[in-house]
């Protein structure tokens, strides 16, 4: 997806000093202590999930391991209910009470295209349509116009999408046709979960749930070596 554009001419590369201070100082380096595996509650699926997921055109992805769905200890100091977003590692933490936390696997963007400071989600949507920019067409052609919700499409069953200053930022939380690359740093900028996680995570937040994308280089390093590379047309 394209990078987004601000009327005072602020971007994810220009993020004032100060957040960037902050950022810096909020390393996950002493994040986790201690992971337990979380399988996927059934109880978030609802019956159009079931039907669209059993319709995937993608075979079933193995995670690895550190990128499966783990409650881990946290002792950073967001408040419970906010997402902070590991680049670095390529993980996305749902903050709980009791200095606890959901660690999920995600795909991120690559370092020139990738979002990082602090937003807000300003919109939710389930199955979402895709409309690619402009400046994806001119990075990647053949392109449809619209690709309609469903399982073949890039975002996948849900959608968050990220606002700073009341203006959309073009970055979104969304799930996958390619579940295959969660651990990656292959997409246009945007943070994929599996649909399963994503679908879980979309049940646990509202509209204006704040959400903390470290900037490179602030987080832990990433459990896995190596990097694949995605596909045409995904986000």
């Amino acid at each position: 997806m394209s990078r987004p554009k601000y009327r005072n001419g602020m971007g994810p590369a220009m993020i004032p000093k100060a957040i960037v201070v902050v950022l810096a100082g909020l390393s996950l380096g002493a994040c986790v202590t201690a992971a337990t595996p979380e399988p996927a509650p059934e109880a978030s699926l609802k019956p159009r999930d079931r039907e669209l997921l059993a319709r995937a055109p993608y075979q079933k992805a193995s995670i690895p391991a550190p990128y499966q769905r783990h409650i881990v200890d946290y002792h950073r100091n967001e408040a419970p209910g906010t997402i902070v977003v590991d680049s670095d590692a390529r993980f996305l933490y749902f903050v709980l009470p009791n200095r606890k936390a959901i660690r999920y696997g995600v795909t991120v963007g690559e370092e020139a295209l990738a979002f990082s400071g602090i937003a807000k989600v300003g919109n939710m949507a389930e199955w979402p349509n895709w409309t690619p920019t402009p400046d994806i067409h001119k990075r990647i052609e053949g392109l449809p116009a619209h690709v309609p919700g469903g399982p073949a499409n890039p975002l996948g069953a849900r959608a968050l999408y990220l606002y700073a200053n009341g203006k959309d930022t073009l970055y979104r939380i969304h799930g996958t046709n390619q579940p295959e690359y969660i651990g990656s740093a292959i997409s246009s900028g945007c943070i994929r979960m599996t649909n399963e996680d994503v679908i879980d995570l979309y049940s646990r937040v509202k509209t204006g749930t704040t959400v903390v994308v470290l900037a490179p280089g602030t987080g832990q390093p990433s459990p896995m070596s190596g990097a694949k590379v995605a596909g045409l047309g995904n986000n």
